[in-house]
């Protein structure tokens, strides 16, 4: 089994537009991954049937019982992200008790350690869950992260481990992961390890950049790296400036694919955009699908 993850240097470069398209020209020896956490869509062009919703728990938060408080403020004078206030209910003891801010608080335990009484716990929290579907071009792992919930890197890593497993025991070829725009902790969690990463850019001076960005992030790892160009024909210079790039830095060149407004088209239908036109574009990403299956399957 290979994996190839999808990823790009800024959100709206058409990365998961491209994903669901190449999900469909795999036919059905793929499972997915949808591994933009903080932001997922791919759902919303692959409509998945979910088999199986499961929480997630990034992390703990501290609960103190008021019941066994005595309000001594130890807790609250040594916590650095000011999470807890003598603002609880009054018990047999006390008037006042102290109460967590679940919101502020960042689940170091400190205060764990030093409440004189045991009053305080740790109780895991619920940041989001991940869900194991099924899709018409196979199964998919994706998962929802919580609002301003935090540990989206660790959950992409559980998504991504679920998916592999999936894979290997459907003996699939490929798992494909739609990967986090950006250099940052859930795109890391994403490439390591994987034998391919395709970077989606765009043709413009910040594509370029973050192009480089990305690209000097896979090869930190020493992840094989492929580019291609998406809406090169809207600047042709700059495209060009890119495949220089690519071909200066040692990566390998996927391919272009021109600009057209059938995209838009085919994400309001809900389809991949090869289910949804066979025109140009459509060849375009097959090309970037058949330079993908050389180097995988050379």
């Amino acid at each position: 089994m290979k994996e190839l993850v999808v990823i790009s240097g800024k959100g709206g470069t058409g990365k998961t537009s491209l994903v669901a398209s190449l999900a469909a020209l795999a036919r059905d020896q793929v499972v997915l991954a949808d591994c933009d956490v903080d932001a997922a869509d791919l759902h919303l062009v692959l409509e998945p049937k979910i088999n199986e919703a499961t929480d997630f728990s990034g992390g703990s938060l501290a609960v103190i019982d008021a019941a066994k408080c005595i309000g001594c403020m130890k807790c609250q004078n040594i916590c650095r992200f000011s999470a807890i206030s003598l603002k609880g209910p009054a018990n047999d003891f006390v008037r006042k008790t102290c109460r967590v801010d679940s919101i502020a608080c960042e689940g170091c335990g400190v205060c764990l350690e030093v409440c004189p009484i045991g009053a305080v716990d740790m109780k895991p929290s619920i940041n989001g869950q991940w869900f194991a579907s099924e899709t018409r071009f196979g199964p998919m792992v994706h998962a929802k992260l919580g609002i301003a919930e935090e540990n989206s890197g660790k959950l992409v890593s559980l998504v991504r481990s679920k998916a592999r497993e999936l894979a290997e025991s459907q003996k699939k070829e490929l798992l494909l992961i739609d990967g986090s725009p950006g250099i940052g902790c859930p795109v890391i969690a994403s490439v390591t390890g994987a034998d391919l990463v395709l970077i989606v850019s765009e043709p413009t001076v910040s594509g370029l950049h973050d192009m480089e960005r990305v690209a000097g992030l896979t090869r930190h790892f020493n992840v094989p790296t492929m580019v291609c160009v998406n809406k090169w024909d809207i600047n042709a210079s700059v495209s060009g400036q890119i495949e220089e790039t690519v071909k200066k830095n040692s990566l390998f060149f996927a391919g272009r694919i021109r600009y057209d407004r059938t995209v838009t088209q085919a994400m309001i239908h809900r389809q991949a955009v090869v289910e949804f036109t066979r025109n140009g574009l459509a060849r375009d990403i097959e090309t970037v699908w058949k330079n993908i299956e050389h180097y995988l399957n050379r």
